[in-house]
């Protein structure tokens, strides 16, 4: 039976229906909104605004629920690798072997940019971060591999050349910025000992794989994939709804993802590290201020806007963190802060009570720097991470049947009609 909430409005009474999604979500349907009664919503933020329908991600934060395409993150954390997780997430469902190989080799025999790229990037100022770079940098790949979008086939080719560069091209972005020789992709290496090794070999010594520092990586993008619409995937949805070519949507995809309270988050937790160990390292004074509510100190990496349990993916991140700085027997001054920080957080009462549990960020930020990523390219990171979620979204936008061109309203608050004054007649302020 349809359900419909009512709406009263200057005498008059509209019925609107009800949109019951797969694990009883529910959402009121305001497509008539306007039209039948001259009203619009007003939601800053859009955060009670669903703005599709998606087969893609289920999330509940408040049960600690994440899901692709309705398998559980765990799930693929535990047992799946991220070309697996990439292709599950762009295609709907878990490859075939045959599927997985053939999508393995695409990955390897597009990894390779072209060369003359190589010219834009050594022109970036040396100072320029990573993130700017590689969103400018996808958007120009529509100059050197125009899309094919004709055929499904074709869409997949396009997704799949795009996921092989990311990867070469963020590995590129590190390299020329430290001016170092570019480190090619190996078809005999996977994809996350391809990045790995593009990154940190060099003619004086060639970069030995650790099995945890690998694992870690994997598990890493894999948690990172998609999330469900936040800010950057709404971004790629946005901008691709003006139909622009897949390029320039991931670039805005990667231009909202930069920022300190989304993917830079992680990045944010390092330097909170940094700053509480050149302040002596007391990071008792930073849990009290954290305590204080009239003072806007904030401890990067505890809670989360949607979840109001522990995140899933810190857990898992929880122990890619502990089973890494184990291998690795690292002794880093901040990774202890992050530690004492940890220790606090699970056993406060003040966190416990306000949902301040170390969440993805806060460990993903600790993971990086073990690994040997500098803080600079933790965004990156996160970006080569979050891709197959954007391609997805995006694929998905482009079948919607109710696709139309993203355009907000306003409630306007501005003077109302004033007419031009000439200069001669305009008085000083």
């Amino acid at each position: 039976m349809d359900e419909y909430v009512t709406l009263n409005y200057k005498g008059e009474t509209y019925r609107l229906p009800v949109i019951i999604g797969t694990e009883n979500e529910c959402g009121i349907d305001i497509l008539a909104l306007r039209r039948d009664t001259g009203l619009i919503t007003f939601d800053p933020g859009f955060a009670n605004t669903g703005a599709c329908k998606s087969s893609i991600t289920y999330m509940d934060g408040e049960k600690g629920i994440l899901r692709y395409r309705g398998i559980p993150v765990e799930e693929l954390a535990e047992h799946s690798t991220f070309k697996e997780t990439s292709y599950l997430l762009i295609n709907g469902r878990l490859p075939t072997a045959e599927e997985l190989r053939h999508f393995s080799i695409m990955l390897n025999d597009h990894s390779l940019v072209h060369e003359d790229m190589k010219t834009f990037f050594q022109n970036f100022p040396r100072a320029s971060h990573p993130m700017g770079i590689l969103s400018a940098m996808v958007n120009a790949l529509r100059s050197f591999y125009p899309e094919l979008q004709t055929t499904e086939e074709e869409i997949n080719f396009t997704v799949t050349r795009l996921l092989a560069k990311v990867r070469t091209m963020a590995a590129m972005s590190y390299k020329i910025s430290r001016g170092h020789t570019v480190v090619y992709p190996r078809p005999d290496l996977a994809y996350c000992e391809n990045f790995l090794n593009m990154m940190f070999n060099t003619p004086v010594k060639p970069y030995e794989f650790v099995r945890e520092v690998v694992r870690a990586l994997e598990v890493f993008w894999i948690l990172h994939a998609d999330h469900e619409q936040n800010c950057s995937t709404t971004a790629v949805r946005v901008v691709g709804s003006g139909r622009v070519n897949l390029y320039a949507a991931i670039s805005a995809g990667m231009s909202a993802l930069w920022g300190p309270l989304h993917g830079g988050a992680n990045q944010a937790v390092v330097e909170m590290l940094s700053d509480i160990y050149r302040s002596g390292g007391d990071y008792r004074k930073a849990v009290e201020r954290a305590k204080d509510k009239d003072d806007p100190f904030r401890l990067m990496g505890f809670g989360h806007r949607v979840y109001k349990t522990y995140d899933p993916r810190a857990k898992i991140m929880k122990k890619m963190c502990d089973d890494l700085l184990s291998a690795l027997k690292l002794k880093d001054p901040l990774l202890d802060i992050a530690k004492e920080l940890e220790e606090v957080a699970v056993n406060d009462a003040y966190f416990i009570d306000h949902n301040l549990y170390p969440n993805v960020d806060f460990y993903s930020g600790i993971v990086l720097r073990a690994i040997g990523i500098p803080t600079n390219m933790f965004t990156v990171m996160f970006a080569i991470g979050r891709l197959p979620g954007w391609i997805a979204q995006w694929k998905e936008s482009m079948d919607d049947p109710q696709w139309r061109i993203s355009r907000p309203r306003q409630i306007y608050t501005g003077p109302s009609e004033t007419h031009y004054v000439p200069m001669a007649k305009r008085k000083g302020i």
